[in-house]
């Protein structure tokens, strides 16, 4: 049986890519971390990190022990909130902002299971790609692929997005595929609109990648949301970079070029420090945290 303090350092570590930072989440020394997971290698006899100067890697073992972890702790929570719920349920209206990509993708296909569960909670979706302002209650709760910028706020890592390029079969057929990134610049490209304020300052990581800092990509198209980028993929129309979550979320998306991956970004659920206590946003966010630990991608 494995040890539950163990898991427990182990998942923060996981989390936070350093011994030094998880000790300070878990308010233990650096050398307590380190020796907790030294540990639990030990007693399972594999390992689960690499160590490096520049940081931790998780191992393919560490990863799998990380995700099973990860989803027995958020089952945990959702089952300790909806106990608590037999005391006191959570109603009232909860308005969430989140990009136009994720809101329209991974977030609404969910919500009714949320409301399902939480009848009394009312949800007003906003899915806007600029920042509202939690602090002035433009929203009750934000999920952000940036920390916040604004003070006072609360915030949760919820996951981290991978993103790979996409085509549509119809586009493969007619173009081919790109086998190699130099096969990108004969490619018709579909990229963010450069005009609009993207969710994250990478997003149009496709017009460079493969060493084109210096003259990048010229794209067929450029659209000022995510969500209509990924349609136009799914239409045909060409190749882009789409976060892995949304092509999971989509029929007929082929995968391309696998070895190349843009930027990681990392979500984040984000709410005022004055609803710190809120119900609402208590079983919402274990619930997004349950629906993340299901998650395949």
């Amino acid at each position: 049986m494995m040890d539950w303090d163990k898991l427990r350092v182990f998942h923060a570590v996981a989390e936070a890519g350093s011994f030094t930072r998880a000790g300070e989440a878990l308010n233990l020394s650096q050398s307590a971390v380190s020796r907790q997971v030294s540990s639990l290698e030990e007693s399972l006899n594999v390992t689960l990190f690499h160590r490096h100067a520049r940081g931790l890697i998780v191992t393919e073992q560490g990863e799998l022990l990380f995700r099973t972890v990860r989803e027995v702790f958020a089952k945990l929570a959702m089952a300790e909130a909806q106990l608590t719920e037999s005391r006191e349920r959570p109603k009232g209206t909860l308005k969430v902002t989140a990009t136009i990509g994720l809101g329209s993708t991974w977030l609404a296909p969910r919500i009714g299971e949320f409301i399902e569960i939480y009848p009394d909670v009312s949800v007003d979706l906003v899915l806007e790609d600029r920042e509202l302002d939690l602090s002035m209650r433009e929203a009750d709760v934000a999920i952000r692929l940036l920390p916040p910028r604004q003070p006072e706020l609360i915030q949760r890592h919820l996951m981290t997005v991978h993103n790979y390029v996409y085509a549509a079969p119809a586009y493969l057929k007619k173009f081919g595929t790109p086998r190699t990134v130099d096969d990108l610049d004969r490619h018709k490209v579909i990229v963010y609109g450069e005009e609009t304020r993207p969710p994250v300052p990478t997003i149009n990581w496709l017009l460079t990648v493969g060493g084109r800092e210096d003259r990048p990509r010229d794209p067929v198209l450029t659209v000022n949301n995510a969500y209509a980028i990924l349609r136009a993929v799914q239409s045909g129309l060409g190749v882009a970079g789409v976060a892995e979550f949304m092509a999971a979320e989509t029929p007929g998306l082929v995968r391309v070029l696998p070895d190349i991956q843009g930027p990681r970004v990392d979500v984040y659920f984000v709410y005022p420090e004055e609803l710190r206590n809120s119900k609402r946003i208590q079983v919402f966010r274990d619930f997004l945290l349950r629906k993340v630990a299901e998650a395949t991608f």
